[in-house]
């Protein structure tokens, strides 16, 4: 049976991206401490996606969501606000969600997919701005991974 409509791309461009994520090499953040493999970027929508990698004891400095993003925790241990994320855990974070510090209780890999950039700050001001075009900057070489690691710590 014929479908009631055509529904034929008009982009005969569009593709599935598929990522070899076994085959991929960390990029480090933080030395020693922070580690991401950017997954996907997305110049027409401003998403992006990536696995980030932490070491137990890592403090991403407090930021502002300007776009929903999902989490969910591969493996280790991640206290977020008043909470605690554990391998398997998913949490959906809105626009406009504030965040204090993010701990890596244990090391820690979780996937991110954010629909949109993240704003970082301290008590006086923002400290760093992180989108797709940063990710796809830094995916490409073209910039380095301690471009997103404003306000990021490490606890002894």
């Amino acid at each position: 049976m014929p479908l009631p409509q055509e529904i034929t791309p008009l982009n005969d461009q569009l593709a599935d991206t598929v990522v070899a994520t076994g085959n991929m090499e960390w990029l480090e953040t933080v030395p020693g401490a922070a580690w991401i493999k950017v997954l996907w970027t997305g110049a027409e929508s401003g998403g992006w996606a990536a696995i980030f990698r932490w070491k137990k004891g890592y403090v991403a400095g407090p930021h502002k969501h300007l776009s929903a993003a999902h989490v969910l925790v591969l493996k280790g241990k991640l206290q977020v606000r008043d909470g605690v994320l554990n391998t398997g855990d998913y949490v959906y974070e809105p626009n406009g969600m504030l965040h204090g510090a993010t701990t890596a209780l244990e090391d820690t890999e979780y996937l991110f997919v954010c629909n949109g950039p993240l704003i970082f700050h301290d008590d006086n001001s923002f400290t760093s701005y992180l989108g797709w075009e940063e990710l796809e900057k830094m995916r490409t070489g073209a910039l380095s991974g301690a471009a997103i690691s404003a306000g990021a710590k490490v606890l002894a």
